[in-house]
C-alpha cells in the first residue's frame, strides 16, 4: 500500500548553493526547524536533538552536489521516519521541497498539523536566508 504524501515547498530568493550550505548544517536546525529541534548536538559522530517529540536521533544524507537534504528522524522508541528534502535551483533563487509522508495511524488532524509545522519551518528558512 502506498504511503500518502504531500510535497510542501517555498521559493527562496537566494542561490541554491547558499540555501543548501545553510540547511545542510545540522547546527543551524534550531534557527529554522522548530518542528524538529530546539537543541542539536553531535555525540560520537551521531546527531541528536531535543524536539517536540522528545530526544531524537538524526541521520543526514552525505553532503552532495545535487541539493539532497534527505534525513531520517529516529524516535526514542526506535521508530524511524525518512524525510526526503531537496533544494532545487530556479534561476537566481531556488525552491526547497519537503516530502511529508503520513505515518501509520496518523489522524487527518495530526497529518494536517504536521504539514502546517513543516510549512512553517520552510517559511522560517526562507525569511531567515532572504534577510541575510
Amino acid at each position: 500500500m502506498a504511503t500518502e504524501t504531500r510535497h510542501l515547498s517555498t521559493f527562496v530568493d537566494r542561490s541554491a548553493q547558499e540555501v543548501y550550505d545553510f540547511a545542510s548544517d545540522p547546527t543551524n536546525l534550531p534557527a529554522w526547524a522548530a518542528g524538529l529541534s530546539s537543541k542539536v548536538e553531535q555525540v560520537d559522530g551521531q546527531w541528536f536533538a531535543d524536539s517536540p517529540m522528545g530526544r531524537i536521533e538524526l541521520s543526514f544524507a552525505p553532503k552532495n552536489e545535487y541539493g539532497v537534504l534527505d534525513h531520517t528522524v529516529i524516535l526514542a522508541s526506535g521508530e524511524a521516519t525518512a524525510n526526503p528534502m531537496r533544494v532545487i535551483p530556479d534561476g537566481a533563487g531556488c525552491e526547497v521541497v519537503f516530502t511529508l509522508r503520513r505515518r501509520p495511524g496518523m489522524t487527518d488532524d495530526d497529518y494536517a498539523a504536521d504539514a502546517d509545522a513543516v510549512q512553517a519551518d520552510l517559511n522560517t528558512l526562507k525569511h531567515l536566508l532572504e534577510k541575510a
